[in-house]
């Protein structure tokens, strides 16, 4: 990794910067550019600026910010400035910040990253007379319109370890058209945090707030994850079109909805411009009516679309019959030879909906297997198929669906090659469900070889078998109550896809 060292001096007396230009980021922990220096007693009480020049076609910007001295009780405070304006100040409470157009660390301004000369505010409010300390700034640059790995509002997984983890995908909050009562009784646009605490509420893992069209819950999002330290926030807008609905998770810079205007000509290019930028997209309740009563909401798919689409809302609301069902549309795409993974949202937009109610938050729940509880392992877990909607919004239920033929095994999501007459060996893990029925469908249909099956235990593994006859096909177990309603919606394993 080859290095370019620059030394120059700012107007503050006894300060010597140093500047690391890296010019070779290929590793995304490596800091674009380090701020090195040191502070001496008799700056006790004084500011430094430290400048350094921010490239064009930045989209966010992270300083991590350590010093020695500590144990000489040395306090560094930091803020910055950009070519035009104070973008914050966070003293001594914070070690690292990032700022974007879209959201930003508390204590800083969200807004355009500005090419040009910006300025490290460093503030000495301690340092003994004798004392020399040392600083390190290391600073990253993400530059815009490139496909990068989802971002968080967490630098780090709230759990490490794989499992089931529970979540609620599409909700909305003041920053749309979500409405909670205030103190006084009356109707308000709802703040995040009561969204977030019913979400808490309910026992979730992770949530996504979907405003529409919007990126200004963002700030607000990146404020409340340090505090909600058990609810994973995935960054989430619904992109409300007259063409249809759909939910992007992953990315925080801004998305142009306007389909049918010069900037964004089709549908098409949306999904393609931010699939290529590495985000996921769902189309919301594509089986709603459009007119008066919902503009644009349901989805009317066009040549080559479906192939950038990576889920499909098949449970909005808790709805599984009736016009908002997704579950019909989803069986169309996937008996077409596509593979959206089914997942649910409840679209609350009042989350003091009581928790029994269809559409409360976490009615339903998309519950996703995934490596850890970050953005990045739940965005995983649901592009890889092995997810199952809960509309019960259990705290406990469980379906996990698997198929093998010979030595060959896999889960939801997965695909199994199978001649004809070979027997596919099924098998479906389910928890908290006794006294409801397991069912198999194949190809969206009832199969007369594979009975309803009874759930005895609250933990229990059925084992069933099918025969192939060497075409495409599709299965995927459900759980149903005794009177047929669906409880559990979970995805396929594809033979010979």
């Amino acid at each position: 990794m080859k290095r370019k060292i620059e030394t120059y001096r700012t107007n503050t007396p006894r300060l010597l910067i140093v500047v690391v230009l890296i010019t070779v980021a290929a590793f995304a922990q490596q800091p674009n550019l380090v701020l090195r220096g040191t502070v001496k007693g008799d700056q006790n009480n004084t500011y430094i600026e430290a400048p350094f020049e921010v490239p064009a076609n930045t989209a966010r910007l992270t300083v991590r910010f350590h010093y020695t001295g500590k144990e000489e009780r040395t306090t560094l405070d930091i803020g910055i400035q950009d070519p035009q304006r104070f973008r914050g100040w966070s003293g001594g409470n914070k070690s690292s910040f990032t700022i974007s157009a879209t959201d930003a660390t508390p204590s800083y301004l969200s807004g355009v990253v500005l090419p040009g000369t910006w300025k490290l505010w460093i503030g000495v409010p301690n340092i003994r007379q004798k004392s020399v300390a040392s600083y390190e700034a290391q600073i990253y640059f993400e530059p815009a319109g490139v496909e990068k790995a989802p971002e968080g509002f967490s630098e780090t997984p709230l759990r490490s370890s794989a499992g089931w983890y529970r979540g609620d995908l599409h909700m909305h909050s003041a920053h749309s058209d979500a409405q909670c009562k205030s103190q006084n009784g009356n109707k308000v646009p709802c703040p995040v945090f009561v969204t977030l605490q019913a979400a808490t509420a309910r026992g979730l893992d992770f949530v996504a707030v979907t405003d529409h069209n919007t990126v200004s819950h963002f700030d607000a999002l990146r404020e409340l994850q340090p505090y909600f330290d058990r609810l994973l926030l995935i960054p989430g807008r619904e992109i409300t079109t007259f063409e249809g609905h759909a939910n992007l998770y992953g990315k925080t810079e801004f998305v142009d909805f306007r389909v049918g205007s010069s900037s964004v000509p089709d549908m098409r290019s949306l999904l393609v411009r931010d699939g290529q930028r590495g985000a996921l997209i769902s189309i919301n309740h594509p089986g709603a009516p459009t007119g008066e009563a919902c503009m644009g909401c349901g989805w009317r798919p066009k040549s080559g679309e479906m192939s950038l689409i990576a889920a499909v809302e098949a449970v909005n609301g808790g709805a599984e019959e009736g016009p908002y069902s997704g579950i019909p549309f989803w069986e169309q795409q996937v008996s077409a030879g596509y593979r959206p993974t089914a997942i649910g949202g409840s679209d609350n937009h009042n989350p003091e909906l009581p928790l029994d109610k269809p559409g409360s938050v976490g009615s339903p729940t998309t519950v996703v297997y995934a490596s850890e509880l970050s953005v990045a392992g739940i965005l995983a877990g649901i592009r890889s198929g092995r997810v199952f909607v809960d509309l019960t919004a259990s705290k406990d239920r469980v379906l996990d669906f698997s198929a093998q033929a010979g030595r060959a095994g896999v889960t939801m999501g997965g695909t199994l090659r199978a001649g004809s007459g070979e027997i596919v060996s099924l098998s479906a893990h389910v928890l908290a469900c006794t006294g409801s029925q397991l069912r198999i469908l194949v190809d969206g249909q009832p199969d007369a070889s594979i009975p309803l099956a009874a759930i005895m235990s609250p933990d229990q593994t059925l084992a069933l078998q099918w025969h192939s006859d060497g075409h495409r096909h599709w299965l995927r177990a459900d759980v149903v109550s005794q009177s047929g309603k669906l409880e559990l919606l979970g995805n396929p394993v594809y033979v010979n896809y």
